[in-house]
């Protein structure tokens, strides 16, 4: 029974690390573009955006449809990327083992 004592405190011990990797990667942010810089979009890593910021010259009553689709690029791409943070963050803390319910 006293391996099992050990694997608990193992368990432990990785959720702590884990617990201060997240609070850590939370303050991280990631920033994405689209339209060649036309929008930028700033996330962190808990997948929430922070901030979009959008080209006057692109802002056009007139194409609408265009400014949406950059934004939604922008928006996507910068999720993708605190994803991507989040994976590396949580691959140095497992050492490259995939935990079931771990990963993002």
């Amino acid at each position: 029974m006293k391996g099992f004592g050990n694997i608990m405190k193992e368990a432990q011990k990785l959720q702590q690390q884990m617990e201060r990797m997240q609070a850590e990667v939370a303050q991280k942010t990631v920033e994405a573009t689209a339209g060649g810089g036309m929008v930028t979009v700033h996330a962190n890593g808990k997948q929430e955006l922070l901030s979009i910021k959008i080209d006057p010259e692109v802002i056009s009553k007139d194409d609408a449809q265009m400014l949406e689709d950059l934004v939604l690029a922008a928006c996507n791409e910068a999720l993708r990327k605190s994803r991507e943070l989040v994976q590396q963050e949580m691959g140095k803390l497992t050492q490259g083992l995939k935990i079931p319910g771990l990963g993002l």
